[in-house]
């Protein structure tokens, strides 16, 4: 019971005591709430007086702002207006000065208008007085001339025709003494110019001349070696000899062996061949036949060097590499006795020389020179060298004058540029220089000599002919009752031109002919 009613109390008491925490608690909070609401109030209110201090400053900045740019325009317009209209007063000041040289002007031409009036007006009287005393000179030579022709016996016309012929016998006669003056002029002022220039493009050019000939020779470090040269029996120098096609000849002369052959290509291999044979020291048929195949490759890398050297020398470029083999090949090949490539070389440096001198292509010149006698390495019996050598360069497209230059050098061909002209004559000069070529027999001098004057006898109306200084001249007596006077140039360039398609020969010949006139009288 007494339980019972403690856990009664103890409930209302509960009870009681959660319903009093519930009214205080409720209060305590409406407390806290109010204080809140009141701080967030006074906070919000603090936001708005700042906001609106600092939109009043914003404000102010933005007015300022405003104000400056305004003021900043106001500014830029008052300049602008100022450019302006001082720009509007200058041209204003340029339109009255213009207006005032106008005006000038109208005042000067109007003053010159009267001036031309004035003089218009004495001009037509000088005129009307000029036509006057023209009538009455009229007058006068009409009656000098009738007492002239009443005088002479002439008409007026025959006489001026007597007088208009004899004016243009005197004017020809002087026009072709002043032409003939002209061109005695042009021609020694032209050959003192090319003189000039070949004995510069000489003075500038130096090659070696050494005649070339048909032996090589070997020199050996003793005489041993001329044993194991000849082998057992000679058997190393007849498979020597087949093998190379050269002549091995091992004579009595200390330490030195000659190998002989007229192809100096030949030559060079079997030189090359016996250097290796001798180097190694090993001879047999075996070791020759070996060193004969690699002097072959040693010798062509030898010809393809020497060409690509001397294009390289003259400058020379985009030439076909068949043509730079063929131009080595001419170090081992002589003309005369003068080694081709040298004088294809010679005759390079000349004309490239003399094409400079005269402001023409040196490059082209040099090409030419080089390439002329480029037909002597096709060794075609039945052709001249130069028509096989211009052909040859037309397979490989060379330039049109360098073709015709080849072509053109020994008078084959018309000679279509100076260039063709400036080859020839180098040719000529490498070929006359002193020592350049082998000196000709006693034999072959007279036999040239008698056929020059040969062909000087084959031409109608010379009675005698005589080659002078060396064939360097031929003088050529024609009879005068057979030969007119005017015919003996003629008849000089005649024989020249023979020479030229009969004979080769370095250098020119003077053609110089003398008309013979006799007189015969007796005295009885």
């Amino acid at each position: 019971m007494d339980i019972a009613i403690n856990f009664a109390l103890l409930i209302v008491a509960s009870a009681l005591f959660f319903v009093v925490g519930f009214f205080v608690g409720r209060f305590l909070l409406d407390r806290v709430g109010t204080t809140k609401l009141l701080e967030a109030e006074e906070r919000a209110a603090q936001i708005i007086q700042e906001a609106q201090r600092e939109a009043d400053a914003q404000k102010a900045a933005k007015l300022e702002e405003v104000n400056e740019e305004w003021k900043r325009k106001k500014r830029e317009f008052d300049q602008e207006s100022e450019r302006q209209k001082q720009a509007l007063l200058q041209q204003q000041k340029q339109l009255k000065s213009r207006e005032e040289a106008l005006t000038r002007r109208i005042e000067q031409t109007q003053k010159r208008e009267k001036a031309l009036a004035e003089l218009q007006k004495e001009l037509t009287q000088k005129q009307n007085q000029l036509a006057q005393r023209a009538a009455e000179l009229e007058q006068l030579v009409a009656a000098q001339n009738a007492r002239l022709e009443a005088l002479s016996g002439m008409n007026a016309e025959d006489a001026k025709a007597m007088l208009m012929e004899n004016m243009l016998a005197q004017a020809k006669a002087d026009a072709a003494a002043q032409l003939q003056a002209i061109e005695t002029e042009t021609k020694e002022k032209a050959q003192r110019i090319a003189e000039r220039i070949v004995l510069s493009a000489i003075e500038r050019t130096s090659l070696d001349q050494a005649a070339e000939n048909a032996i090589t020779t070997i020199h050996l470090q003793s005489d041993e070696l001329k044993g194991r040269i000849i082998g057992r029996e000679g058997r190393n120098i007849k498979a020597f000899e087949n093998i190379t096609g050269v002549d091995l000849i091992v004579d009595d002369t200390p330490e030195v062996v000659i190998l002989s052959c007229f192809d100096p290509i030949r030559r060079e291999l079997a030189k090359i061949t016996l250097q290796r044979l001798l180097v190694d020291g090993v001879i047999h048929p075996g070791t020759i036949e070996k060193s004969y195949q690699l002097a072959e490759k040693e010798l062509e890398e030898i010809i393809v060097s020497a060409g690509e050297e001397a294009v390289t020398q003259l400058g020379i470029a985009n030439l076909h590499p068949d043509l730079i083999r063929m131009i080595g090949k001419m170090k081992f090949r002589s003309n005369y006795g003068q080694n081709l490539l040298k004088h294809s070389k010679e005759v390079a440096m000349l004309a490239g020389l003399m094409a400079a001198e005269l402001k023409l292509d040196a490059k082209l010149a040099k090409r030419a020179g080089l390439l002329h006698d480029i037909g002597k390495m096709l060794d075609l019996p039945d052709a001249s060298h130069s028509v096989a050598g211009a052909e040859l360069l037309k397979k490989y497209k060379e330039h049109p004058v360098v073709v015709n230059a080849v072509l053109a050098h020994h008078g084959d061909a018309p000679k279509e540029s100076p260039i063709a002209d400036l080859v020839d004559a180098a040719n000529v000069i490498s070929g006359a220089r002193p020592g350049a070529r082998g000196a000709i027999t006693p034999e072959g001098y007279i036999k040239r000599l008698e056929s020059l004057e040969e062909i000087a006898k084959q031409f109608p109306g010379v009675a005698k002919t005589y080659a002078m200084q060396a064939g360097r001249e031929i003088r050529v007596i024609v009879e005068g009752d057979k030969v007119p006077e005017g015919q003996t140039e003629l008849l000089a360039r005649d024989i020249a031109k023979k020479i030229n398609e009969s004979v080769q020969y370095p250098g020119q010949i003077k053609i110089t002919v003398v008309r013979e006139t006799r007189a015969v009288a007796y005295a009885r």
